[in-house]
C-alpha cells in the first residue's frame, strides 16, 4: 500500500470523526428546545435525532459538490499535497470543535470546516505561490450566507411568533402549550432531517476530495456524484455521534438565551428547518444549522418582548461565530505547515 493511500484513508477516518463530532456538537441544536419545553425526553429526542439526521444525510448531494469543488482548487498539484490540505483542515476543524464544545459554544462545525480549508490552502500558496483558495466562492458561498441565513432565521422566527400568539390570543394557554408540544415532536424531527442534509455533506465533500486525489472507490474527480459508500459512512458517523448527545449546548440554547415555551420553540425549529432545505437543495450553500437555530430562538424570544432575551449570552454566542473561521482557519494553517515537512 503505497503512502497516498495510506494518507487518504486517514483523512477519511478523521473524516468520519469530525462528522461524529459534529453528531454530538449539534445534534442540541435541532432538540434543545423540545427538551426544555418537555416535549420530549432528552433520551427521546436525541434517539430521534441521531435517526432524522441519518434519514437526512442520504437525501442530497449538493452541499458536498460545493465543499469538494469551490472552497479550494486542488486539481492543478500533487495528490499527496492534495491530502495534506484536507488533512491540516479536517484536524483543524475537529480541534475548534472539540474546544467549543467543551466550553458549552454553539460554534458552526460547517465554518469550522471551510475555515480549515480556507487555512490550509493558504499555507499552501505561500509555500507553492499557487492560488489555492477560490475567494469569490467563499464570499458567496459561505460568507453572505453566513449573514443572510441567522438574519432570514430570527425575522421569520419572529413573524412565525407574531402570527402564532395573534391566532392563539384567546386560547387557553394550557391547552395551545399541549398541543404546541406535539407539534414540536415534529418540528424538531424535521429540523434534525435538515441538519443532517446540511452537515453530513461537508465531511462527504472532504471524503469525495481524498477518494479523487488517490483513486479510492472509483473517484477520479471527474464528476460531483458521490458514491453511496460515502454517503452511507458519513449518515452512519452523525447518527452515531448524535446519539453520544450534546447535553452541555443543549443547556446553553434550550435555557440560557430565552425563557422558551412550547410555541417559541415550535416557531424556532419550523423556521430553522425551512431555511437548512431551501438553503440545500436550491442554494446549494453550507451553511450552519447552529447560526441558523439560535438566531430563530432568538426571533422567537424577541416576538413577545425583547427584555425576554438573554442578549448578553446571544452577544458571546454570536462572538463565537465570528471567530470560528479564522480560528479553524489559523490552527489548520498552524498544521499544515507542519504536515508537509513530513508527508
Amino acid at each position: 500500500m503505497n503512502l497516498e493511500i495510506i494518507v487518504a484513508v486517514l483523512v477519511i477516518v478523521f473524516a468520519l470523526a469530525f462528522d461524529f463530532t459534529n453528531g454530538f456538537h449539534d445534534a442540541a441544536n435541532a432538540i434543545a428546545s423540545a427538551v426544555s419545553t418537555r416535549a420530549l425526553s432528552p433520551r427521546v429526542a436525541l434517539t430521534l435525532a441521531a435517526v432524522m439526521n441519518l434519514i437526512g444525510a442520504m437525501l442530497g448531494t449538493a452541499v458536498a459538490s460545493t465543499i469538494a469543488k469551490e472552497i479550494v482548487e486542488l486539481s492543478h498539484i500533487a495528490p499527496m499535497d492534495q491530502l495534506t490540505i484536507v488533512l491540516a483542515a479536517l484536524i483543524g476543524a475537529i480541534t475548534w470543535n472539540l474546544l467549543t464544545w467543551w466550553f458549552g459554544l454553539p460554534s458552526s462545525s460547517s465554518h469550522a470546516i471551510i475555515g480549515g480549508l480556507v487555512g490550509a490552502g493558504l499555507s499552501a500558496m505561500l509555500f507553492s505561490g499557487d492560488l489555492f483558495v477560490k475567494w469569490d466562492s467563499v464570499w458567496h458561498k459561505v460568507v453572505e450566507p453566513m449573514f443572510l441565513s441567522p438574519l432570514v432565521g430570527f425575522l421569520g422566527a419572529y413573524i412565525v411568533m407574531i402570527i402564532i400568539q395573534w391566532i392563539f390570543r384567546r386560547a387557553n394557554p394550557t391547552k395551545a402549550y399541549k398541543g404546541f408540544r406535539v407539534a414540536q415532536i415534529f418540528s424538531s424531527a424535521a429540523l434534525a432531517l435538515g441538519h443532517g442534509l446540511q452537515d453530513a455533506q461537508k465531511s462527504m465533500g472532504i471524503i469525495f476530495m481524498a477518494c479523487a486525489a488517490s483513486g479510492l472507490l472509483g473517484v477520479d474527480g471527474s464528476t460531483d456524484h458521490i458514491p453511496l459508500a460515502i454517503m452511507l459512512m458519513c449518515a452512519l458517523a452523525i447518527g452515531a455521534g448524535t446519539f453520544v448527545g450534546g447535553k452541555r449546548i443543549m443547556k446553553t440554547l434550550g435555557s440560557k438565551i430565552i425563557d422558551i415555551d412550547p410555541a417559541k420553540g415550535f416557531s424556532a425549529e419550523l423556521v430553522s428547518a425551512t431555511v437548512l432545505y431551501v438553503t440545500a437543495y436550491f442554494v446549494k450553500a453550507p451553511i450552519s444549522t447552529t447560526h441558523t437555530v439560535t438566531s430563530s430562538i432568538l426571533g422567537a424570544g424577541a416576538a413577545n418582548k425583547a427584555k425576554a432575551v438573554n442578549w448578553m449570552v446571544a452577544r458571546n454566542i454570536v462572538g463565537g461565530w465570528f471567530i470560528t473561521m479564522p480560528m479553524a482557519a489559523v490552527i489548520a494553517f498552524v498544521l499544515h505547515e507542519i504536515l508537509r515537512l513530513f508527508l
